[in-house]
């Protein structure tokens, strides 16, 4: 995971100040550590019957979609809203600088399916939970939650507590 960690570049004050940033661009643009993060990322979850991986706006789409393809299942994007064309289920949330919303399509899951959430960085738990929320309205079962990066100080993984939570770094 040493590898991964040195792809990680701090930004402090980014968006606000206070805020030290984890950016995860030297990561995804060096192929051998991404597709380390991306095999990382799905290994827990071999051989439990995935059906589709759902991604956050923005930087779990980047995971995911690669997490989707190497698991041969689609890809459901979770957006932020205004951004999906037909009818759709929304949850909102709190960020640790902020508050935001997500929406998924109606028609993106169908009960029984089980599905597998992707993100960069799990913070404060809040799109992780919202994201956790529109698989549940729409019939499906959370397989796990899966993050390139955790910031444990800030205990996102509590509030997911019903779910099997999966991080590659951790920082305290």
């Amino acid at each position: 995971m040493e590898r991964l960690k040195a792809k990680i570049r701090d930004i402090p004050d980014f968006p606000k100040p206070g805020i030290v940033f984890k950016d995860i661009t030297p990561l995804v643009r060096d192929p051998a550590t991404l597709r380390l993060a991306v095999h990382q990322l799905l290994h827990p979850f071999l051989g439990q019957d995935i059906t589709a991986v759902a991604g956050m706006e923005a930087r779990g789409f980047i995971f995911g979609s690669l997490v989707a393809w190497e698991l041969g299942v689609g890809f459901i994007p979770l957006r932020k809203p205004g951004k999906l064309p037909h009818d759709v289920h929304s949850v909102s949330y709190d960020l640790e600088y902020g508050s935001a919303s997500l929406e998924v399509h109606r028609d993106a899951l169908q009960a029984g399916d089980k599905v597998l959430l992707i993100d960069d960085l799990l913070a404060t738990g809040g799109t992780a939970l919202a994201s956790c929320e529109l698989v549940e309205k729409l019939g499906a079962q959370v397989a796990g939650c899966a993050f390139v990066v955790e910031l444990d100080f800030l205990a996102g993984r509590d509030k997911l507590d019903k779910y099997f939570v999966h991080s590659l770094l951790h920082y305290s």
